[in-house]
């Protein structure tokens, strides 16, 4: 049955305080209106600013059938019961409530706006903290069909009562927060394999085993990361499992400094703690420098980006393997691992090793699904083919996707700023391969640049920067836009349209596309690597191949390429779009 989608949301601001009832009833509501909130189901946010800082803010989502009642239990049951966010709210003067009512809403499609308003407040710059303690993504109902209009109506209208606390929804799905968030709603494929961990991790931790590995196995854009930020705040706030967060320690550990900060941020602003007061999200050597301490192993260990692992010693890491050192503190380890993002010669796993680490895990779940780029699967076939074959095929165009070939990168660079001016089409950067000079330490010219004939452009995380931006991630900071990207700072992230400067390492020559490591710049994948058997080895062709990888699958509605290689370049035009003005 069609329902009708003209119906406006009812939405009411009050104080936050035990005359709900009699608020609503003074406030200028038709007859229609005041019951649609104080009869039927409502969805609610309650706000404040937060004390330390006067520009943020502290939000708490619920649902209800009885708005009256709710929040009376809110400012007594809950006060009894010793929930230190009811009480900080109920001391204040300040705090406030929105409550939204609609003609459709019914107890699912109540669950699903608070889902989506957690989804989106969680990632929204100005809120510090988020109070919730639960997630209720609904499966089909009556009027599911209605959810996205009416929650996009119902936000907008919320936008125009507080800007600040409500931005426009191209903002908040531009950024990284929202992108890692664990209240998407998951597919089939991840609810069965998130369903599947849990079930393994209780039975590991009810039989008192330690160093048992769970490996989770996925391309890029197969929904790792939304699967582990999920799983790690079911592990934290779902009631109904076995297990209890308040008892055990669970840790998130990722070897990458821009996602890093992100996780940082979703647990800071979810309120995610161990019982022990270590971090919840860190990097593996300080995980095992501070865990390797502890008379205790940690209960469950979550490794995003589990690829990333050294495989062998540095300055900053005494140990030989980082996967071996958190097993060897940890009761469970759930690592994500895609070996085509394996990047440097220090992440390189020897054959043996990681068959033996495969026949060891306890179990290995797939994920199957592309879940990031926005295209048919021949457009998703073309690109496989592309990377992991070598093959530049005719492409069959894609209404869904743009792919195209540019002319020069000077032309592709002006049609990626052009797209990042509309805030409607998200976030789009260029990229290149590391085959231009970039070092951690100054430039005698001021910056490091890619420069091909009159193209030229600085490379990432060079370019002033103000400290509002610090906590986000380098494509979600504006400056960006005038820098050119690459796997470190693009991995684990995604773009809506992706301009990738594919440079000299990568050719096309007798049909086929060839890696030549003596014209990269990334000494970290062409240094050769000391195997256990003494022998040193170049991976090189591989590690430049994966790097490929990284970059042509960050586009969700578009990809745009340019090769230095002419003979490339020739047959990408030959067999792909060309950008016409």
């Amino acid at each position: 049955m069609s329902l009708n989608n003209n119906y406006s949301p009812v939405i009411t601001k009050i104080n936050y305080d035990s005359l709900t009832v009699n608020s609503i009833k003074s406030q200028n509501l038709n007859e229609k209106d005041q019951s649609l909130i104080l009869d039927y189901p409502t969805v609610y946010i309650i706000n404040d600013k937060d004390n330390q800082q006067k520009s943020k803010y502290i939000v708490y989502i619920g649902e209800t059938n009885d708005i009256g009642r709710r929040t009376k239990q809110h400012l007594y049951d809950d006060i009894r019961n010793g929930r230190e966010d009811f009480i900080e709210l109920s001391d204040s003067t300040t705090a406030e409530m929105f409550i939204i009512g609609h003609k459709y809403f019914n107890k699912s499609l109540t669950l699903d706006i608070e889902n989506k308003l957690l989804h989106y407040l969680s990632s929204v710059e100005s809120v510090v903290k988020v109070n919730n303690r639960k997630e209720n993504p609904q499966n089909n109902y009556y009027t599911s069909e209605t959810m996205e209009t009416i929650f996009s109506k119902v936000w907008r209208k919320l936008h125009h009562k507080n800007p600040e606390l409500f931005p426009t929804e191209s903002i908040i799905r531009d950024s990284a927060l929202f992108k890692a968030s664990p209240f998407h709603k998951l597919t089939k494929e991840q609810i069965e394999a998130k369903n599947e961990i849990i079930l393994k991790t209780i039975s590991i931790l009810s039989q008192n085993l330690e160093g048992q590995l769970l490996l989770v196995e996925g391309e890029a854009g197969s929904g790792k990361t939304v699967l582990m930020s999920n799983l790690l705040y079911d592990l934290f706030s779902d009631e109904s499992l076995p297990i209890k967060s308040n008892e055990l320690s669970i840790h998130l550990l990722v070897n990458h400094d821009q996602q890093l900060v992100v996780y940082e941020q979703l647990a800071k602003k979810l309120g995610l703690k161990n019982k022990n007061q270590m971090p919840v999200v860190a990097k593996p050597t300080s995980f095992i420098n501070k865990q390797s301490k502890c008379n205790q192993k940690a209960d469950i260990v979550i490794i995003d980006e589990a690829h990333l692992l050294l495989t062998r010693g540095k300055q900053s890491y005494r140990g030989k393997n980082h996967l071996k050192d958190i097993l060897e503190n940890a009761k469970v380890v759930i690592a994500v691992f895609d070996e085509k993002q394996i990047l440097t010669a220090e992440q390189i796993w020897e054959s043996q090793d990681l068959a033996e680490i495969r026949l060891d895990a306890r179990d290995t779940i797939k994920l199957k699904n592309q879940m990031r780029i926005n295209a048919n699967i021949s457009t998703i076939t073309w690109i496989r083919q592309f990377i992991d074959d070598g093959q530049i095929k005719p492409y069959i165009p894609d209404n869904t996707y743009d792919l195209k070939v540019f002319d020069s990168p000077t032309e592709m660079y002006a049609e990626i700023k052009k797209k990042s001016l509309n805030q409607d089409n998200g976030i789009s950067r260029l990229l290149a391969t590391y085959d231009w000079t970039f070092k951690n330490s100054k430039s005698e010219q001021g910056y490091y640049y890619v420069e091909i004939g009159d193209f030229k452009l600085p490379w990432n995380l060079q370019l002033p920067k103000t400290r509002k931006v610090k906590d986000l991630s380098w494509a979600e900071q504006a400056q960006t836009i005038d820098e050119v990207g690459s796997t470190y700072t693009i991995q684990g992230f995604d773009l809506n349209y992706a301009a990738v400067i594919i440079g000299p390492s990568v050719k096309y020559r007798n049909g086929q596309v060839i890696f030549d490591p003596s014209e990269s710049k990334n000494a970290k994948a062409i240094e050769r690597r000391t195997l256990s058997d003494g022998r040193k080895q170049s991976f090189g062709e591989t590690l430049l191949q994966n790097e490929l990888n990284v970059l042509l699958t960050r586009g969700v509605n578009g990809l745009y390429l340019f090769a230095v290689d002419e003979e490339l370049q020739k047959v990408l035009k030959q067999n792909i779009p060309l950008y016409k003005k």
